[in-house]
This record gives C-alpha cells, sequence and structure tokens, in this order.
C-alpha cells in the first residue's frame, strides 16, 4: 500500500472526476478508504447508492434529501394535536368521534399507541448501543434545533418515552413479529430510564438520534417496522458520519444516515422478516451457503463440524443478520465494511468473511 499521503491523493483523484468510475472506486475502497478529509463519509454514499457518481448533481440532490427528512422529522415525532398552526398544521382536538379509547384500527389515537410499543422497544435497544464507547450517551455538536427549539411545541422522543412508559411492564417484539410483555420486577433490567445523565435542554445524546432514525425508518416501512438487530446496522453508519473531520457531513449526519440505511435495508430486509427464513433470499439459505463454501474451502473443517452436530445457525445467524457488527470492535467492522460495500457481491463477500472466521 502506497504511503498515507499518496493513499488520500487516489482517492482524490477519482473523487474529483466529474463522472466517477464506480468499478475503479471500488476497487480502491475494497482495501480500504481514509477516514481523513471525509472521504470514508463520501465514498459510503457512493457505494450505498444514495449520492450519484455524477458530481456535480450531489449538491442539489443532498438538499433534496435533507428537506425531505425535515418534513419526515415534522409529519412523525410531533405529538397529534400539539403543532403550531404556522407550521402548516393545525389542532386536532380530541373529539367524540376520534379519542384515547376508540378502538377504529384508523383512529389517530390507535396509531399512537401502537407506534409507543415500537418506540418503547427501540428506545430500550438504542440506550444500550455499544455500552464500552461513552459517543453514544455524549451530547451531539448537531442537537435537531427543529425538535428542540424551546420556541416549538414539538415533543422529542425522549418526553414521549418517558411519558408512555407502563410503569409495570415491558414491551418487546422480537423477529417473527411477537409482542412480548414482561414485568421489570421479574427481571433485572440492566438499562433503566434513569441510568444515564438526563442531559439539559436544547441538548440530545447521539443515541437519541439514533432512535430517532430508527422510529421513522419503522414508521414508513409499517411491513418491517423495526426489529431487534437493526440498531446494530445502523450504529456504525451514524458513527461514521457523526464523527467526521468534514462539519458539513456532521452536521447532516441524521439525515443522511437515514437515507443510507434505508438503501442498506433494502438489501438485508429479507434476513429480518422471518416468513422468508426458508425462502432463497431468507437468512436459513445464506447460513448452509456459509456451509456449503465451507465445504469447498475446507472439507476438513466441514467435516469435524458436521460429526460435531455444530449447524451454522449456532453462529452464523447473527454474523450475516448484522453483518458482523456484534463481532468486532467499531473500528475494526468500520473497516470491514468498507470492503463489503465496496465489494460487487458483498453478501457473497461476507460468506467468504464467515468462512475465514471459522477456519
Amino acid at each position: 500500500m502506497p504511503n498515507n499521503g499518496d493513499w488520500i491523493a487516489e482517492f482524490q483523484e477519482i473523487l474529483r472526476e466529474p463522472k466517477i468510475v464506480l468499478q475503479k472506486l471500488r476497487k480502491l475502497c475494497f482495501s480500504g478508504i481514509p477516514f481523513e478529509g471525509g472521504l470514508r463519509c463520501l465514498c459510503w454514499k457512493i457505494l450505498l447508492n444514495y449520492l450519484p457518481v455524477e458530481s456535480t448533481l450531489w449538491s442539489s440532490l443532498l438538499k433534496k434529501q435533507r428537506e425531505l427528512y425535515a418534513q419526515f422529522l415534522k409529519e412523525m415525532i410531533i405529538q397529534p394535536g400539539i403543532a403550531k398552526a404556522n407550521l402548516g398544521v393545525s389542532r386536532e382536538d380530541v373529539t367524540l368521534e376520534d379519542h384515547p379509547l376508540n378502538p377504529n384500527p384508523d383512529s389517530r389515537w390507535n396509531t399512537y399507541f401502537k407506534d409507543n410499543e415500537v418506540l418503547l422497544q427501540i428506545d430500550k435497544d438504542v440506550r444500550r448501543l455499544y455500552p464500552d464507547m461513552a459517543f453514544f450517551q455524549r451530547p451531539t455538536e448537531y442537537p435537531c434545533l427543529l425538535i428542540l427549539d424551546p420556541q416549538n411545541e414539538f415533543e422529542t422522543l425522549r418526553k414521549r418515552v418517558e411519558q408512555t412508559t407502563l410503569k409495570s411492564q415491558t414491551v418487546a417484539r422480537n423477529r417473527s413479529g411477537v409482542t412480548n410483555v414482561s414485568s421489570p420486577h421479574k427481571t433485572s433490567a440492566p438499562h433503566s430510564l434513569n441510568e444515564y445523565e438526563v442531559l439539559p435542554n436544547g441538548c440530545e445524546a447521539h443515541w437519541e438520534v439514533v432512535e430517532r432514525i430508527l422510529f421513522i425508518y419503522a414508521k414508513l416501512n409499517p411491513g418491517i417496522a423495526y426489529v431487534q438487530g437493526m440498531n446494530e446496522i445502523v450504529g456504525p453508519l451514524y458513527y461514521t458520519f457523526a464523527t467526521d473531520s468534514n462539519s458539513d457531513w456532521k452536521e447532516h449526519a441524521e439525515a443522511d444516515t437515514f437515507f443510507c440505511f434505508t438503501n442498506l435495508m433494502s438489501e438485508i430486509r429479507d434476513n429480518f422478516i422471518k416468513s422468508l427464513d426458508d425462502s432463497q433470499c431468507g437468512i436459513t439459505y445464506k447460513m448452509e451457503k456459509v456451509y456449503s463454501t465451507l465445504k469447498e474451502k475446507d472439507m476438513e473443517l466441514y467435516m469435524k463440524l458436521q460429526e460435531q452436530n455444530i449447524k451454522p445457525q449456532f453462529f452464523a445467524f447473527r454474523w450475516l443478520t448484522l453483518l458482523l457488527s456484534q463481532e468486532f470492535l467499531l473500528p475494526d467492522v468500520i473497516r470491514i465494511w468498507d470492503s463489503l460495500f465496496a465489494d460487487d457481491s458483498r453478501f457473497d463477500f461476507l460468506l467468504l468473511v464467515c468462512c475465514a472466521m471459522l477456519m
């Protein structure tokens, strides 16, 4: 590998082109992407199809997408009935037709309470995101003013959780779509709402930004909504964008992460849908593919695992579903994702990494 200066210069040369040759960029990124100068952020956005190869279109597209995300915030984070009229949302008071006890599935209140079930699961998961790192508990340099501006009457998700958390029950939804309700008195939950230091008004922690991203994704994708593990996918993306040296990337890390996460999920969402497990696009097929690939690469090890009845479900499920995000320290995960995103057949590459881990 060339020295760091030459290495960075190679990337800059490719990225300066009016129309980037994607194959050349993929080949360079596969061996790792420099963190300096916003290069990794930019390359990931291209590799995840958020930015087009025509660099002249970047500025207008980013502006459009970030405005779209701001609209999502207005539509999906505002507590029903308390939005300011000057933002184009009129007050909707409780009426005889629509009230909190209305059983109608189309009721705005029914939707609100269902959303709360999803939000509670997201909240529980994002609060414990990378617990060995302080980053996600620290305040962001760029809090969402649209939400936190004291002149507005927007309700943060943090406040919504505090107001709606069931004191006697914990709600969780697994991959099967089953909602489990359990009493916290029966389990010793390691992370309570009060365990982390509450930030002053006008501030928000990075985990709260991740929570917003996942909640909006769940609202826009009701077919899959939120499943445990998605937080482990969005975490490295957001961390990479929010810690970049480019202040513009950092300021808009939330919106950019949302769209990159959405694009990535469009490729791997079948892993999170239990009804597809046994189909050719499902996780069971992919786990079996790990073993068939291992059989080609190392027959002796394959036979040994078969003799001991060690099935790929014992280890490969998490590896494949979470793209190895739980198997390595975050800097190593990010480096692996450089290659994973750069590879034309990125999930074939993932299978090879899984085999290498076994060998």
